[in-house]
């Protein structure tokens, strides 16, 4: 599997450089397998964090690149530590040790090809809690397929209905039409929500397979979020759960562009909830504003790895 990074076309950039030469992507990533943090994650939805935590590898480098990244040193500079696969197994089942409920992959896509053999080496030691792929969603289906069977629950972003917007702020004016196609993929391997028996000490569901599609709402775009929405509960109706986000950071490297140097604001929020509920969404989470913090970025010090 590892052969697909001489010619890598792992996502929708289709770069074609051989990453196993020490040629990198536009993902920013050689074939050597890098990270940034290893950690118990608590700021996930509910039924992800649970009581325990997530269980959080945290890779660096981005196929995906927006510019107002709350990630941004990971993904578009140079933070992380290079790991073997045989080290990155061993970290899921440490973090298994420590009480994860699952292994949650943030980041993922540039490396599937690590990943899915590290994923197999675990399960065969004893890895049985569930594995959260966390996406922004700008994936090849065929990539995903190389996941299928070890993959249990899918959190993928759907940022933008509008190409202009993607265009501007992540360079990919193909994502909408990319990221529904990846997600219709995600959905296919897990179907519909299912959940723990038994809830975690907090009697707090725990989502053992399925998809939630997280959607951040961007500062003065109620119109394109009101699209999304309305996208994903006419296709999926109540077989998915959506996250409606308000945690949008304004950080310096988009400072430039006016647009997103603010905080959404709670009317602007609440006109998204409000229309959520009216065209029937059930199935979904929402965020407090005290999630706009830049004190919820992890700190990526190479904890864990």
């Amino acid at each position: 599997m590892m052969k697909i990074l001489q010619d890598c076309c792992l996502c929708p950039r289709d770069c074609h450089v051989n990453r196993l030469s020490g040629q990198a992507g536009r993902c920013g990533q050689t074939g050597v397998l890098i990270a940034a943090r290893a950690s118990l994650h608590f700021w996930e939805e509910p039924c992800i964090s649970g009581t325990n935590g997530s269980g959080t590898v945290f890779f660096s480098g981005c196929n995906l690149g927006c510019i107002y990244c709350q990630n941004y040193h990971i993904a578009q500079e140079s933070a992380g530590r290079e790991i073997s696969v045989g080290r990155l197994a061993e970290i899921f089942l440490e973090l298994q040790e420590k009480g994860a409920h699952n292994i949650n992959l943030v980041t993922p896509t540039h490396f599937i090809p690590q990943i899915v053999q590290a994923l197999v080496t675990a399960k065969d030691q004893g890895l049985v809690i569930p594995i959260v792929y966390n996406t922004g969603s700008y994936e090849k289906a065929d990539s995903l397929r190389l996941l299928d069977g070890l993959v249990d629950i899918y959190l993928p972003d759907l940022k933008y209905y509008s190409s202009e917007l993607s265009a501007r702020f992540s360079n990919a004016p193909d994502y909408f039409p990319i990221a529904t196609a990846a997600i219709a993929e995600m959905y296919r391997q897990t179907g519909s929500p299912v959940f723990d028996q038994q809830s975690d000490s907090a009697n707090t569901p725990l989502l053992r397979r399925g998809v939630i599609v997280r959607h951040l709402l961007l500062p003065g775009q109620v119109k394109d979020s009101k699209k999304i929405l309305r996208y994903l509960h006419d296709t999926y109706g109540d077989n998915i759960y959506i996250s409606i986000m308000s945690q949008y950071t304004p950080l310096p490297q988009a400072s430039a562009i006016p647009e997103l140097n603010r905080r959404v604001t709670p009317e602007e929020y609440d006109r998204l909830l409000l229309f959520a509920e009216r065209i029937g969404i059930r199935n979904g989470f929402r965020q407090e504003g005290s999630a706009a913090e830049e004190s919820f970025i992890p700190e990526f010090d190479g904890q864990g790895l």
